[in-house]
């Protein structure tokens, strides 16, 4: 079976740990696009930071960003699908983080806000390549009707401790999940990579089964569970492992490419 639509996460599986793309995987990417693939990325990053890779190795079809919650042409970065975070749990999740201490970010119209400036944001800002804005009044930021994302960012051990009673709170008002063991993050119920995966599918006419989904974290489960075949890196988590229909070589190791020569360009 021809493999026509290929999603690949960014972070820890095209990017090395350095957040650079090998000539190896570079190659690879234009190998398969020759081929007549499509290949997008599906990211939890804001489409200002995606796009920037994107365009850098030669990829120019609609990218799934935030999650799944914002899928965004890059030529003319028309909006294809979006969903934001309900109100109601906005509301709530910042109340909940004033009372508890945490550090709490949002995602609106592509800009990302903070009630203040630290480390947190700044490490964020550095891995992302992005900007931000400070906001001290973050009621008011809150209060926006089209919230992408909200994103707390903490010490792995506490995020895993909040997970159940946040879980229990939002029930399945929200998706949550997790990109990195310190980010937690908070999107629309169809703002998974999964729908977005889907959706990208219908848009070419292409049917599931003729997609491969790449990943490592926990927030690419729906989209390698979506997936014809889905693949886990070496360097990911085991839940993603147990799930994936095969496992490739790390993301240090050229894993992406290692996938896309066996399953889309030597076939």
């Amino acid at each position: 079976m021809p493999y026509r639509l290929i999603a690949m996460d960014l972070d820890d599986t095209l990017l090395t740990d350095e957040l650079t793309v090998s000539d190896t995987t570079r190659q690879a990417l234009n190998d398969a696009i020759a081929k007549g693939a499509h290949l997008t990325i599906a990211t939890g990053r804001m489409f200002d930071s995606a796009q920037k890779i994107a365009r850098q190795v030669g990829l120019n079809v609609p990218i799934i960003t935030y999650q799944g919650s914002l899928i965004k042409n890059l030529m003319d970065e028309e909006v294809l699908y979006e969903r934001s975070v309900p109100t109601d749990v906005a509301q709530q999740l910042f109340e909940y983080c004033q009372a508890h201490g945490l550090h709490l970010q949002s995602y609106i119209a592509d800009k990302l806000y903070v009630q203040a400036d630290g480390e947190k944001i700044q490490n964020y800002a550095k891995q992302s390549n992005i900007p931000y804005t400070i906001e001290p009044d973050f009621s008011q930021i809150i209060k926006h009707e089209k919230q992408t994302k909200l994103l707390i960012i903490d010490e792995p051990a506490r995020l895993d401790a909040l997970l159940p009673e946040l879980k229990a709170l939002f029930g399945s008002k929200v998706h949550l999940t997790k990109s990195k063991p310190n980010y937690l993050e908070f999107m629309h119920p169809e703002g998974t990579k999964g729908h977005a995966l889907r959706f990208l599918a219908a848009h070419y006419g292409i049917p599931m089964e003729e997609t491969i989904a790449m990943g490592d974290a926990m927030n690419d489960h729906e989209m390698v569970a979506a997936a014809g075949l889905g693949v886990a890196m070496e360097n990911a988590v085991p839940a993603l492992k147990e799930i994936a229909n095969f496992v490739t070589l790390s993301n240090n190791n050229d894993g992406v490419a290692h996938a896309l020569q066996k399953f889309v360009i030597n076939v």
